[in-house]
């Protein structure tokens, strides 16, 4: 999964997976949330907007159902590109 860093007082990087349309959020205190059923045209917005978090509050966070990733799960968190 390609991660990109953000500039977010609230997220640190987003990657987003166009096989299952599952959107991931890494938040600066490290957590990380899946959401699931998110079109990838919000994606590409959420990369576009001015204010990450804003956005996330407004057009992710209360629209799509999410998991929180355990921190034990064996991913590793690699940045390919900054947004």
């Amino acid at each position: 999964m390609h991660w990109v860093r953000v500039k977010s007082r609230m997220l640190a990087a987003v990657a987003y997976n166009h096989d299952w349309h599952h959107l991931y959020l890494r938040f600066r205190s490290g957590d990380v949330y899946c959401y699931r059923g998110v079109p990838v045209e919000r994606y590409e917005e959420l990369l576009a907007a001015d204010s990450k978090g804003l956005y996330c509050r407004q057009h992710i966070l209360p629209h799509y159902p999410y998991d929180r990733v355990p921190r034990a799960f064996p991913c590793k968190l690699t940045y390919f590109s900054e947004k």
